[in-house]
Parts: structure tokens; C-alpha cells; sequence
């Protein structure tokens, strides 16, 4: 059993904690977002959960446990903060802040298949400052000694009212890596784990790095230009020969990058986390100094 095939029906009304559940919010593929009302505080909550059903080891609690006790010390304002989590006999869950407004997948997705050909983008140093907040979130989270492991568009919701962006799902990401390493499974999301992750080595900020610059190609050129095409291709490719998973550099796609974006986007991407940026402060000031110079320096 899978997170696509669980029924929420029969969550709908049931307590979580101190949380009555509403509705169904969204899904992925390490958990399930509800929405829910918290009566103590008269205030509405997303609820994340992690269903029994699709985990295996007896460990699974107390990893989820462990990092939601981390990740709720993360104070920082581009990070969701978690305000409880505990366990019924059908889940585990954690109770977070509802943020109101949609994931950066579904952005980057919507603008694509707008009519107008100029407007299918984000704007690069709209693109830049967004970025810039969530590596300034990430170098927080590894200050502190946490690594995300699943960082993708679809991990980055932006707030409606206000478009600031929110780093979110660091605990299941971490709990589901740590239960499938012991089988030699490879958890994540294809397309934007670093080669190091692939590969089933132990990772650091280096591979969330990785992650973060795979995004700022999406988001600079649109679609990226890789050689394979399916997740399983995709994680041999990265396994074997990382080097060559870009078919095309930045600007051999749009003729809009510059040489000082590129220069970025493919140090932020290089196979060997050696030749990477060393840390997201060192990434977010070279996505400030570009932004600043303008977009076409």
C-alpha cells in the first residue's frame, strides 16, 4: 500500500490531539496534508500524516518523533513551523501552521501553460529573491544540524497574501530515508536529488544544494534539459554518470541567461558536491549579487 491509495474518508471528523479534521488538502508521496480546526485556539491547522499502513519498520515512530522534535525548534520565517505531533492507530501526524496559497510546483506549472509566451515564467529576479529565502531558511536548518533530503518545487508552498515563500516537509522526508537506506532503497524525488543521494551515500547540505539549483534551472529556462526521462532512468544516470544528466546548459535553452546566472545555476548543479557551493549563504549571495546587478549583468 502507497500514500496515493489511502482513503481520508474515514479521518474526516475524527480527533488528531486536540485537532478535529475537515477535509483533505493535498498529497505526495511520503504523506498526506489535511485541513483541520484546533478548538483550543480557535484557529485552522494543516495536519500532516504519515499512514502505518505504508511504513515497515518498528523504528518508524521514534524517527518521526525525533525529527518532528527537531524541526520544531526551526524558527525561522520561511520555514513551517510544527505545533505538535503524535500518533492514533492508524497514523502518525503532525499539526503545523496552515499556509494559505499553492506549492511552487503548481505555480511553475500554471505559468507554463499561460497563452501569453512572456508571461510563462517567473521572472528571474522575482525567481532570485524568491530562492534567496529559502536558501537563507535552508542555511538555518543546517546551522542547525538539519539536511532536508527531498527539497523540490512541491516542498515550497508560497503564501497567498503576502508571496513569501515556506520551506515544509523536513521530518517525513528524513523518516522515510532513514527506514528504506537499511533496505538499499533510494527515497527522494528523482529529478532533484543530488548524485551523492542517488547513489545511497550519506548526504549533508551539500546535496540540498544540489536540489535547490536543479529548481533555479526549472525556474530560469522553463523545462529542464535532461537525458532521461523516467524516474528510474534518472537515478541510474545520476548513479553512473552524473555528469551527463543535463543535455544542455542554461543558456543553450533560453537565450535570456547571462553568463553570471549560469555561472550559478551550474556551480549549484555540479556532480561532485566538492565543485558545489559549501553552503547555501555562499549560493544566496551570488543569487543577491546577480539580482542586484540586474538580471541582465
Amino acid at each position: 500500500m502507497n500514500v496515493r491509495t489511502i482513503n481520508t474518508a474515514n479521518y474526516i471528523g475524527k480527533e488528531f490531539g486536540n485537532v478535529t479534521i475537515v477535509k483533505e488538502i493535498g498529497r505526495g508521496a511520503m504523506g498526506i496534508v489535511l485541513l483541520g480546526y484546533q478548538k483550543t485556539l480557535k484557529r485552522q491547522v494543516a495536519v500532516k500524516i504519515l499512514p502505518k499502513s505504508i511504513t515497515h519498520d518498528a523504528s518508524t515512530w521514534e524517527l518521526f518523533r525525533d525529527e518532528a522534535e527537531t524541526v520544531a525548534v526551526l524558527a525561522h520565517p520561511n520555514i513551517v513551523p510544527i505545533f505538535e505531533m503524535g500518533e492514533n492507530e492508524n497514523c502518525f501526524f503532525q499539526v503545523m501552521q496552515l499556509i494559505e496559497g499553492d506549492n511552487l510546483r503548481t505555480i511553475i506549472k500554471g505559468r507554463l501553460n499561460h497563452p501569453v509566451p512572456s508571461k510563462r515564467l517567473i521572472p528571474l529576479h522575482e525567481t532570485a529573491e524568491l530562492l534567496g529565502s529559502v536558501l537563507d531558511a535552508l542555511a538555518y536548518a543546517h546551522d542547525e544540524g538539519v539536511v532536508h533530503q527531498d527539497v523540490k518545487p512541491s516542498n515550497i508552498i508560497i503564501d497567498r497574501r503576502h508571496g513569501r515563500p515556506y520551506l515544509m516537509d523536513f521530518g517525513i522526508a528524513r523518516v522515510m530515508a532513514a527506514e528504506y537506506k537499511s533496505e538499499g532503497k533510494v527515497v527522494g524525488s528523482p529529478l532533484y536529488m543530488s548524485p551523492e543521494q542517488a547513489m545511497g551515500y550519506e548526504t549533508d547540505k551539500r546535496s540540498d544544494i544540489y536540489s535547490m539549483g536543479v529548481i533555479l534551472f526549472e525556474m530560469a529556462v522553463g523545462i529542464l534539459p535532461t537525458n532521461p526521462d523516467t524516474s528510474t532512468a534518472i537515478i541510474v544516470c545520476k548513479q553512473r554518470d552524473p555528469g551527463s544528466f543535463f543535455s544542455k546548459t542554461p543558456r543553450q535553452v533560453s537565450p535570456l541567461i547571462s553568463d553570471r546566472l549560469e555561472r550559478i545555476i551550474m556551480k549549484s548543479v555540479a556532480p561532485r558536491r566538492e565543485e558545489r557551493y559549501q553552503d547555501c549563504r555562499a549560493f544566496k549571495n551570488d543569487l543577491d549579487f546577480f539580482r542586484n546587478a540586474g538580471t541582465a549583468a
